[in-house]
């Protein structure tokens, strides 16, 4: 693929993706790559430290296999700064573990380096496992990202990952941040992040988490190979499908691919903290996955395994997500049935369970 576009050029795609991008040159797109993925943190690791601080390779290899029988071919993790900073070699092999396993079950991975939502990385919130308390943590701290006389070690963490994994077939792209998003802090660490995996850049496509197409477009001139979006919650399937069509004509008219890398169910909740009702509250891939398949976008759902919602303000207000209990039974067959059918396959045989998780009840207790 030969490309290289202005921010500009990328914004006029979005808008008018029917007109040859002025001061960008293409070459006939490959066809799109069929990109059937989910979100994936451990079921009871409430943060990216925890599931590699704590690495358990047995739930890994049970994971994995049940994105298996969903015929995903993909997963999409982040790695951990502090964790790398207490443990370089003990997480090293668990990174190799972990990719391995995904290999034997055909499944690529979306690997991110930083984490740009969440809290501060004190002791406290890394090791946190009160579903009520524990939070997903800035990677690394608010106060690094803002310093750049403190970059230095995230500058080698950057290029120990190159160095280890730029140029590993198990790796289906690097992503060198989760949602910089607006923030200007946090875009320029990234941006500085960015230039050093490029500088080492091996094989492997590079990327950033993005929270929607307009702010993917500030990623562009970075050098960036795979767009990415999110969009968890719609009010409706017509906004979603809308937002969708815009993301195949950008895929055309960019020769680029663009993955929706955090999707979850039609809902009407917000994000405030006023009460929402149950079933608002439960997952329903099964409201969005058709729509999705239509398009055909690339995508990874949020998540894999059932758990309380990722952020504190969602979890208390009773949000759960997620597809799989550790014991193998789903939320939702439907769920299952229509994320599995991305495949050309939708038939889905497993128990069904309706029910928190036991060791998570204290969250829907209190919400």
């Amino acid at each position: 693929m030969s490309r290289r576009c202005t921010r500009r050029g990328f914004l006029a795609a979005g808008i008018a993706s029917a007109v040859p991008l002025a001061g960008c040159t293409t070459l006939a797109a490959d066809p799109p790559v069929d990109v059937r993925g989910a979100m994936y943190i451990p079921a009871r690791a409430f943060n990216f430290f925890q599931m590699w601080h704590t690495y358990e390779p047995g739930v890994t290899e049970r994971d994995m296999g049940f994105a298996s029988r969903l015929n995903l071919n993909a997963l999409r993790t982040w790695l951990s700064y502090e964790a790398w900073l207490e443990d370089p070699e003990g997480l090293r092999k668990s990174i190799d573990h972990f990719l391995s396993t995904a290999d034997s079950h055909g499944i690529r991975v979306l690997l991110g380096i930083f984490e740009g939502v969440g809290r501060k990385p004190t002791p406290r919130n890394l090791h946190n496992t009160d579903p009520w308390t524990a939070t997903g943590v800035y990677s690394p701290s608010e106060e690094v990202m803002k310093n750049p006389d403190r970059w230095d070690e995230p500058r080698r963490f950057s290029r120990w990952v190159m160095e280890h994994y730029g140029d590993d077939e198990r790796l289906l792209a690097v992503e060198v941040m989760n949602e910089p998003g607006w923030v200007p802090w946090k875009k320029r660490f990234a941006r500085e992040m960015f230039g050093v995996i490029r500088e080492h850049r091996g094989s492997v496509p590079l990327t950033v988490g993005s929270t929607s197409l307009a702010n993917a477009a500030d990623y562009f001139d970075w050098g960036i190979d795979v767009v990415q979006f999110h969009y968890n919650f719609p009010n409706t399937p017509d906004i979603y499908r809308n937002l969708l069509r815009q993301a195949t004509d950008l895929q055309r008219s960019v020769s680029m691919p663009v993955w929706l890398t955090e999707w979850q169910r039609v809902a009407s909740f917000g994000w405030g903290n006023g009460d929402i009702s149950r079933e608002q509250a439960t997952p329903n891939y099964a409201s969005l996955a058709p729509v999705i398949r239509e398009s055909g976008v690339g995508n990874f759902f949020w998540s894999l395994m059932l758990q309380p919602a990722y952020s504190l303000t969602q979890r208390r207000r009773g949000v759960i997500n997620g597809v799989f209990h550790e014991d193998g039974a789903v939320w939702s067959a439907d769920d299952a049935s229509g994320i599995k059918s991305m495949s050309g396959d939708a038939d889905f045989d497993g128990t069904e369970r309706q029910r928190w998780p036991a060791w998570a009840k204290s969250v829907k207790r209190r919400s």
